[in-house]
């Protein structure tokens, strides 16, 4: 047997096929082209699903490849057996060779043999191989032929064997392509049995003998009922792993001990060597000891998930929280967890990329560009991950060993407050425990359960779930209507932003973070779309304290071009600053901006927000120190301040309140911050007061107007209180039970309102006819009309109802008789309902005994319906009934009391026949 490399191995391969007339076919990226099916590349075959299918035809019907593959996701995920076996990867490279109705069985079996036993490729002893054919079924035939193809290339019969349709039977889905497969298994020896020492046959020891090449006969196709029909031109896949056959030809036991891995793993034992148990690392001697430590299984961690991140971002995969780029994100984090059980704990991943270029690169020459990109990417996600980690590994390692300690303490001394051990069968990590990490850190889930079982203790998963679903419930029951969301994912993991607008309304060179669309991160966004934008430094203020976020612009890094307007700022999670955008030209994750607030706006918003602390302040001195600020709101166009008060405030106080203010606003006072206060100072000695809404730390910003005003606040004011040019109040009014909100205007704001004041005293002064208008003149000139109006009213109305009762006045003898009944029907459109109940009344005193209805159309096209009956008929009909009866013709409903109910419908030209049908309806109600 040759002892080759990896790169040797895969080069002979290719070029051992392109001898048999096979095209030399590149791998395909790990993102599948046009297949939503996959998550990732996981088949050689993949990159030909089209032509098995027919649906697509090359130029060549051979072809032989070295195709990179992941399965860590969906239904291929090997993720957590990687490190603990010595065959599970999640990057591995499947050496495949392909027939499109060309070459079938005989072929692609002597192919096969050669390759692997010939002196002049992989020289492989026979002896030492085993085949496997497909056994059969009731509907499909065993694969006597492939059988036969065997034994004529040399293989003995008694060491070929029939397999079932698990294990030898293909099939591209539940109708399509597929076919029996033949399996070539190596036997690595009796020092690699499943049980020491003990010498299975084959196929009974699945450690012992390692399957290398998987050869697929896709010779029928299934229709949709399960019938099989040959394929007119059958053809071939086949796929051996490049890491397995290494692992042969190298005489090696694990793949990992394979030259595609031991530079790797080597590499990270530079990196990360600080084991314990073992001294300064003194040469490779010591190093490589490791070997038989605990500490083997982070190290082939570190070396699989090394390739799998850098090939996968190579190919345009970045980490999220979704789909591909969330198995991209715990790829990596599992391999940064497991550097930090060896020790380390800087970043290292990034290092680890180049390590994958100088190995790969002769087979993937991409990789040389790449490389760089990549490491910026994977230390990105390092630099991310560490902060989430800082905070919450020393809990989650107290919380494991905590677990472990409360099940052994249950399992000697039963003690009823270690009960949450009690049924479970190994020490566990109890849901509701981790629930609080993952809440209170961001840690997350996946991380906290490969902690647990590289602890060796279990994980409640239903717990945690359960917790989460209480979590859920209770923020739906408590919540009331605040603007305020559940943070998206995205934002949780992101640095803080670098808040630089209280001293500038520009900042330059700020980097785009993060771009997010409709809640998921996005790569870019376009001209014409919207989305948010998270940046490293920012002059945008966010909507924080009642004050709302900026306005303004980002400016590419030409500090010219607009690239995105900015509509409002916010921030989903502390310290995160959100950018509310639409962009102009095209901005990217990474780009370079320059920040740049409307200057005009924010100065409004000062406005308005320095006039707040003044209203508060006053407000106290006038109505009491009782009153507490109960929410806020500054924008540019007004101030709204909600306050605690047991009663609405007279118009004395607030104009009293008014003139305190504009008095403070006269005198010019300077408005002081200081900042970095000791809150119990801020508090205790400086006397000032929270602000509603507001989270503060050990240290605070204390806002200080004179000796008028003193607040924490973390908002934008203006340098002094004269810049507010006047505060106007514009109304008050109740909130709720004992909260009262009055609303203001200050600047520009102010005069606006004067000016439409103005010009509503200058209406009013036409209409009274007078020269100066007093309001007093004013209100007693309204005052006068309004009671004009109304004496003109009803007068009116008096005139309507003698109108109709005069219509009326002999319709008593017009009722008729429905069982003894006497019922009369009327239209009186001219009549309002409190009219049309009025004359109900008076006719029912006409008729003495018996039923009204009256129905009117109104201006609007819609109908009127009310109907009285006398107390002495209420047994035998309802008002309520009737009146429903009769609604349903005009398209309504309607009810009401036996003697008097009301109805209404929008189709009032089917009024008449409604009142024409009465009788009838009344008749049916008797029956």
């Amino acid at each position: 047997m040759r002892n080759l490399s990896g790169n040797q191995i895969r080069e002979d391969f290719l070029r051992f096929f392109e001898g048999k007339g096979h095209r030399r076919v590149h791998s395909s990226s790990l993102v599948p082209a046009n297949d939503p099916t996959l998550l990732f590349t996981n088949a050689g075959m993949n990159q030909f699903k089209d032509v098995f299918l027919g649906a697509e035809t090359r130029d060549y019907t051979r072809a032989a490849s070295s195709q990179k593959c992941v399965r860590a996701g969906g239904k291929h995920n090997d993720l957590e057996n990687v490190g603990f076996t010595r065959r599970h990867h999640t990057f591995f490279e499947m050496l495949g060779n392909f027939s499109f109705g060309d070459y079938f069985k005989r072929d692609a079996i002597a192919y096969a043999w050669e390759l692997l036993t010939s002196p002049d490729w992989y020289g492989i002893d026979p002896s030492k191989l085993y085949v496997t054919i497909f056994e059969g079924t009731d509907t499909v035939p065993r694969d006597t032929e492939a059988e036969n193809f065997w034994i004529a290339t040399g293989v003995p019969k008694d060491r070929i064997f029939t397999m079932g349709m698990k294990d030898n039977f293909w099939q591209m889905g539940d109708t399509g392509p597929c076919g029996p497969c033949s399996e070539i298994f190596y036997d690595l020896g009796l020092e690699a049995a499943e049980e020491p020492g003990i010498d299975k046959p084959f196929p009974h020891d699945d450690q012992r003998y390692m399957e290398i090449w998987n050869l697929v006969f896709m010779q029928f196709d299934r229709s949709s009922d399960g019938v099989l029909t040959p394929l007119p031109k059958p053809s071939i896949d086949t796929g051996m792993g490049l890491e397995r056959i290494a692992c042969v030809l190298q005489g090696k036991l694990s793949n990992y001990e394979s030259d595609l891995f031991t530079p790797l793993i080597k590499r990270a034992l530079d990196l990360t060597w600080d084991v314990p148990g073992f001294g300064p690392a003194e040469g490779e001697e010591n190093k490589l000891a490791i070997s038989d430590h605990k500490g083997a299984a982070s190290l082939r961690i570190i070396a699989d998930h090394s390739r799998a991140a850098t090939f996968l971002i190579s190919d345009g995969v970045l980490p999220s929280n979704e789909g591909r780029g969330y198995v991209l994100r715990k790829i990596l984090r599992r391999g940064i967890r497991h550097g930090r059980l060896l020790g380390c704990n800087k970043p290292f991943m990034h290092e680890m990329v180049y390590a994958v270029r100088d190995l790969m690169e002769p087979a993937y020459p991409e990789l040389k560009e790449s490389a760089d990109r990549v490491a910026k990417v994977v230390l990105a996600e390092e630099q991310q991950f560490a902060r989430v980690l800082e905070s919450g590994s020393i809990q989650l390692d107290s919380a494991i060993a905590n677990a472990k300690i409360r099940w052994e303490t249950y399992q000697i001394n039963h003690d009823p407050d270690f009960s949450d051990q009690a049924a479970l069968s190994r020490p566990t990590l109890i849901g509701r425990t981790a629930f609080s990490l993952y809440e209170t850190f961001g840690l997350p889930l996946d991380f906290m359960i490969d902690a647990a079982r590289d602890a060796g203790i279990e994980f409640d998963l239903a717990g945690f779930e359960l917790a989460k679903e209480e979590e859920q419930a209770r923020a739906r029951a408590s919540w009331k209507g605040g603007a305020q969301k559940s943070a998206a994912p995205v934002y949780r993991e992101l640095p803080k932003t670098d808040f630089e607008g209280y001293t500038a309304l520009r900042v330059d060179g700020a980097k785009v973070l993060a771009l997010v669309k409709d809640g998921l991160g996005v790569q870019q966004l376009n001209p014409g779309e919207s989305g948010e934008a998270v940046l490293d430094a920012t002059s945008f203020y966010a909507d924080s304290g009642g004050q709302v976020g900026d306005v303004g612009w980002l400016y590419s890094a030409d500090h010219n071009t607009v690239v995105a307007e900015v509509t409002g700022c916010k921030k989903p999670v502390q310290g995160v600053f959100a950018h509310q955008i639409v962009a102009k030209q095209p901005l990217a994750v990474g780009d370079t901006v320059d920040t740049v607030v409307n200057g005009e706006v924010r100065n409004a918003v000062m406005r308005n927000h320095t006039g707040t602390h003044l209203l508060h302040a006053a407000l106290r001195q006038v109505l009491g120190t009782h009153v507490k600020q109960a929410g806020s709101l500054n924008d540019p166009n007004r101030l709204r301040f909600d306050f605690s008060h047991f009663a609405g405030v007279a118009d004395e106080e607030l104009a009293e309140v008014e003139s305190i203010v504009n008095a403070q606003v006269l005198a010019n006072t300077p408005v002081e911050t200081l900042v970095d206060v000791p809150i119990d100072q801020a508090i205790h000695d400086l006397g000032a007061t929270a602000l509603f809404g507001e989270k503060y730390g050990d240290l605070v910003r204390v806002v200080r107007i004179g000796g008028f005003s003193t607040e924490l606040c973390g908002g934008t004011h203006t340098a002094a209180t004269g810049e507010i040019g006047l505060l106007k109040l514009v109304g008050e009014s109740a909130v709720a039970s004992g909260t009262r909100r009055i609303e203001a205007v200050t600047g520009t704001g102010s005069l606006g309102l004067f000016r439409r004041d103005a010009d509503v005293a200058r209406v009013a002064s036409s209409i009274v006819g007078t020269g100066e208008v007093s309001a007093d003149t004013l209100r007693s000139k309204l005052a006068a009309q309004e009671e004009e109006m109304k004496k003109l009213r009803r007068e009116l109305e008096q005139m309507r109802m003698k109108s109709a009762s005069a219509a009326t006045a002999g319709a008593a003898s017009s009722a008729v008789e429905v069982s003894g009944i006497k019922v009369l029907a009327q239209r009186v459109d001219a009549l309002d309902k409190s009219q049309m109940r009025n004359l109900v009344d008076e006719l029912r005193g006409k008729l003495g005994s018996g039923v009204v209805v009256l129905g009117a159309a109104t201006p609007e096209g819609k109908a009127t319906l009310i109907v009285g009956v006398t107390k002495d008929l209420t047994p035998r009909i309802q008002a309520g009934k009737l009146v429903g009866a009769l609604a349903v013709k005009v398209g309504g409903k309607g009810g009401g009391r036996p003697d008097l109910a009301e109805a209404g419908g929008p189709d009032a030209s089917a009024l008449d026949s409604a009142l024409a049908s009465a009788p009838e309806v009344i008749a049916s109600l008797l029956a």
